[in-house]
C-alpha cells in the first residue's frame, strides 16, 4: 500500500469565491475532507498553514522542510497544497535543501473551491497520481497543474489568471499526465542540495530599468542587507550610473548577483564596457544560472546560511 504525506498550506485552492466575487479564506481548508479517485493509497493529510501564498516567506518554508525531514521514510511520497503567487519559491527553496528519494509534489489552482470551472480538486488529484508513481522517484521537487510536469528549478507562474499559468521557458515542462499514464520526457541535471537550519539573511531583490541611478544602492550599502539580487537588462547589463552603485555595494563586502528580468534566456556576462556583464563580473558581481530574481534570492540564502566561502558560493549560484 502506498503512503503520501499531504500537507496543505492554504492559497486559492482552498478559499472560495463571495456572492460579489471576491476570492477569501475560509476558517477550514475543504481540501482536507476532499474525496479524490484513486486506489491502494493512504493519505496523511496535514493542514500545516491556511495563508494565502503572499503570507508565506522563507521560514514556513523551512517549516515545510522540517516537517518532510521529520517524516522520514515514512511515506511513499509528500503532496503540497499552496497558493500560485509564491509556489515557485516555495518549491524551489525544499528542492534546494531536501535531499530525498521519493517524489515531493506541488500543486495549486487558479480558481477558487466554488468558482465555474474550479481547478483545484483536479490538479489536486494530478498531483496525487505523480506522487504515487515509480516514475517520479529521484526526480526532486515538482508543480503539477493543468496535466503538466514542471521542475522547480526551472518552473515559473507566467500568467495572473490563466490556469495554464504555470510554464519552464528554458527547459520546457519535464512530463506530462494523460487519463492513463505518467510520462516524464527528459532527466535533470544533478541537484546541488544544501541543508538548512535557519532563514535570518535579508536579501532584497531590485529590478533594473533605463536611466536606473545608484541611489538605492547606496541606500542598500549602508543598510543591512546580507546579499542583493539584481534583476538586470538583458544577459546581464546596467546602466553607467547602476553598475557605479554595484561597486559602493562591492565595497562593503555585500555580495551582489545578477540575473536576467527578460522571461527566458540566460544571464552571462558578455559585453565589455561600463555596466556591462563583462566588467560587472570583473568587480565581483556573481552571475546566477538559468532561474530567476526570486529563486537566485532563495539559492544565496541558502549560500549564506551554509557559510560558504566566496569561491564556493560563487560556484554554487553559478551551477545549474
Amino acid at each position: 500500500m502506498t503512503k503520501i504525506l499531504v500537507l496543505h498550506t492554504g492559497g486559492t485552492i482552498s478559499m472560495h469565491e463571495d456572492e460579489d466575487g471576491d476570492v477569501e479564506t475560509g476558517v477550514v481548508n475543504p481540501l482536507t475532507e476532499a474525496q479524490v479517485k484513486i486506489t491502494d493509497v493512504v493519505l496523511q493529510v496535514e493542514s500545516i498553514f491556511n495563508l494565502p501564498s503572499e503570507h508565506i516567506g522563507p521560514k514556513h518554508m523551512l517549516q515545510l522542510q522540517q516537517r518532510i525531514l521529520a517524516a522520514g521514510n515514512q511515506f511513499d511520497g509528500v503532496v503540497i497544497t499552496h497558493g500560485t503567487d509564491t509556489l515557485e519559491e516555495t518549491a524551489f527553496f525544499l528542492d534546494s535543501t531536501l535531499k530525498v528519494d521519493f517524489p515531493i509534489v506541488m500543486t495549486g489552482a487558479m480558481r477558487s473551491s466554488n468558482e465555474l470551472g474550479s481547478d483545484g480538486l483536479y490538479n489536486y488529484q494530478s498531483a496525487l497520481r505523480v506522487a504515487t508513481s515509480d516514475a517520479s522517484r529521484k526526480r526532486g521537487v515538482m508543480v503539477v497543474m493543468n496535466d503538466e510536469i514542471h521542475a522547480a528549478r526551472f518552473v515559473t507562474k507566467t500568467h495572473t489568471t490563466n490556469v495554464a499559468t504555470f510554464a519552464s521557458p528554458i527547459s520546457g515542462a519535464m512530463g506530462l499526465l494523460t487519463k492513463r499514464q505518467v510520462i516524464y520526457f527528459y532527466d535533470l541535471p544533478r541537484r546541488h542540495v544544501l541543508p538548512i537550519q535557519q532563514v535570518n539573511q535579508n536579501i532584497p531583490v531590485l529590478k533594473a530599468y533605463a536611466g536606473m541611478d545608484g541611489q538605492l544602492f547606496q541606500l542598500l550599502a549602508d543598510s543591512n542587507v546580507n546579499g542583493l539580487i539584481i534583476e538586470a537588462l538583458g544577459a546581464g547589463n546596467l546602466s553607467r550610473e547602476a553598475a557605479k552603485g554595484v561597486s559602493v555595494v562591492l565595497e562593503k563586502g555585500i555580495p551582489v548577483v545578477i540575473v536576467s528580468r527578460s522571461f527566458n534566456g540566460v544571464a552571462e556576462p558578455v559585453y565589455d564596457y561600463l555596466g556591462g556583464g563583462v566588467q560587472l563580473e570583473r568587480a565581483g558581481v556573481i552571475f546566477a544560472s538559468s532561474i530567476n530574481g526570486p529563486k537566485a534570492r532563495l539559492k544565496l540564502l541558502i549560500g549564506l546560511e551554509n557559510q560558504l566561502t566566496p569561491d564556493d558560493l560563487r560556484h554554487y549560484l553559478r551551477s545549474v
